[in-house]
């Protein structure tokens, strides 16, 4: 594994490793499986933003008079590049955020393939064109599509690579430039992959980092008067903070905030498949996913075979560090988000429900330091109970009875969130009903929960505004501007 004990990571401003303007905080970054510092960070402040920002203005002109190929190849040079580093920056990943170091891996080249996919649509910026206004043969509109400019992209800590090139592709693409603050337990990795860019051949300015908290730096770049766009994934709550500051200078935003994804399992479903698509996309990541499955709605006569499955499936999955062969689910991010689930499966459990397994933290001196809890799965979970009704962020999973597609539709939107939802059914009706009358951006029917950069993805409701992924993304960091040719 990479060392990264007392690893030493800055702010990239300019292109080069540097400290703050005049802040003296520091922050430690804590390994969540064995509770030991890794590295210290320094906290940024109003005037580091400023800096930041300042120099991301100023490379703007540069970097969107570069023909969007030449962009195009410099994002291909970063994917090379990222993909020869993978082993160094999934143990660096694994080491700061806790995952296990497969699905490290997967990040980065799930990174890889976002840059790699924007790289590609560089060639497919284009406008439009419109004859004969006023009916007159020599007077047309054009349609200019140009970039917007500085972007802010503040980053959480579950998806810290991932969840930043969904931003940095599509708006490094468009020809803006970007200025990245990575959550603050998290910013080694993310770091490490900024100076990969520039490496590739990103100008210098073009993309530049500031650590720090949300309250500090990211108040400070939501309210920047340079800053034209701010992308934001994290908790909806903050994400209504984000929004309402970024309101008074009338930014554009892109927010991918929380859900509470359902899952429907008709009965004739394909309950084997099902039920290993459930495992996978609730406990994936321990849990901590924005688009994990959260609530499973389960029709009487497929459910008792389906909970008997899941079950035993879950009781094999193995918790541990991630550096260690064979763990599936590693520790919860920090001892806060832990308790976070432990107080919602006893609220849960107070109320009434049923722990089918799980339900507490691993026993053993092994897991005394990291933040690790069982995978949990309940049933007879009351509606009113916060299990049903807030987003669940860690390995516990509710499951519901229903009666009929109409009930579980209901029961599923019946919630502030509309992130994601699923069905599992032969039945090609049903299928077509879920998937129009399911308040969610992306519904997968008899699919794995897997997102694709080929679709758009954003969330209906209080779960986010503005798209991720697909064409979608770049037209959310493009500014729409008409021009009129009267010729002859």
């Amino acid at each position: 594994m990479a060392q990264a004990t007392g690893e030493a990571t800055t702010f990239f401003i300019g292109g080069e490793d540097t400290g703050s303007v005049n802040g003296t905080e520091t922050r430690e970054v804590v390994d969540p499986a064995t509770g030991e510092v890794i590295a210290v960070v320094p906290d940024g402040t109003a005037e580091d933003v400023d800096r930041a920002v300042r120099g991301a203005h100023d490379a703007f002109p540069g970097w969107w008079r570069t023909p969007a190929s030449e962009r195009g190849r410099i994002l291909y040079r970063c994917v090379e590049l990222l993909l020869e580093r993978v082993e160094e920056l999934a143990a660096v990943l694994t080491a700061e955020q806790g995952k296990p170091l497969a699905e490290s891996r997967m990040e980065v080249r799930r990174l890889a393939h976002t840059l790699k996919h924007y790289a590609g649509l560089a060639k497919d910026l284009r406008g439009g064109y419109v004859p004969d206004l006023d009916e007159k043969p020599h007077r047309h509109g054009l349609i200019i599509k140009r970039p917007i400019g500085v972007c802010a992209s503040i980053i959480p800590w579950n998806f810290p690579l991932s969840l930043m090139g969904n931003k940095l592709a599509p708006a490094l693409i468009a020809g803006n430039t970007m200025v990245v603050k990575p959550a603050q337990t998290t910013p080694l990795t993310s770091t490490r992959v900024i100076r990969i860019l520039h490496e590739a051949g990103v100008p210098a300015n073009v993309v530049n980092t500031v650590l720090g908290p949300g309250s500090a730096v990211g108040e400070a770049m939501v309210t920047h008067p340079l800053v034209s766009k701010v992308g934001f994934t994290g908790a909806t709550e903050t994400g209504r903070r984000v929004m309402a500051s970024a309101a008074a200078t009338i930014k554009h935003v892109t927010l991918e905030l929380g859900g509470s994804d359902p899952m429907i399992i008709c009965d004739d479903a394909d309950v084997d498949r099902a039920v290993s698509a459930a495992s996978v996309g609730r406990f994936f990541n321990c849990g901590q996913a924005c688009l994990a499955i959260k609530r499973v709605f389960l029709f009487e006569e497929t459910a008792d075979e389906f909970t008997e499955k899941l079950v035993a499936k879950v009781k094999k999955l193995t918790v541990g560090p991630g550096t260690q062969d064979g763990v599936r689910l590693g520790p919860l991010h920090t001892p806060g988000q832990r308790q976070e689930v432990e107080d919602q499966v006893r609220d849960a459990v107070d109320r009434g429900a049923r722990v089918l397994t799980g339900g507490a933290r691993p026993e053993g001196a092994e897991y005394a330091r990291g933040n690790y809890y069982l995978p949990t799965v309940l049933a007879d979970v009351p509606l009113d109970s916060r299990m049903a009704t807030e987003e669940v962020f860690g390995p516990a999973l509710p499951l519901f009875r229903v009666r009929t597609l109409e009930e579980a539709i209901e029961r599923a939107n019946d919630s502030i969130f509309g992130l994601g939802s699923s069905i599992w059914t032969t039945d090609l009706d049903r299928a077509t009903r879920a998937a129009e009358q399911l308040e969610a951006g992306y519904t997968w029917i008899n699919s794995v929960t897997k997102i694709y950069d080929e679709l758009p993805f954003g969330g209906f409701k209080q779960s986010g505004l503005g798209h991720e992924h697909g064409h979608e993304a770049l037209d959310c960091y493009l500014e729409s501007k008409s021009v009129v040719v009267a010729a002859g």
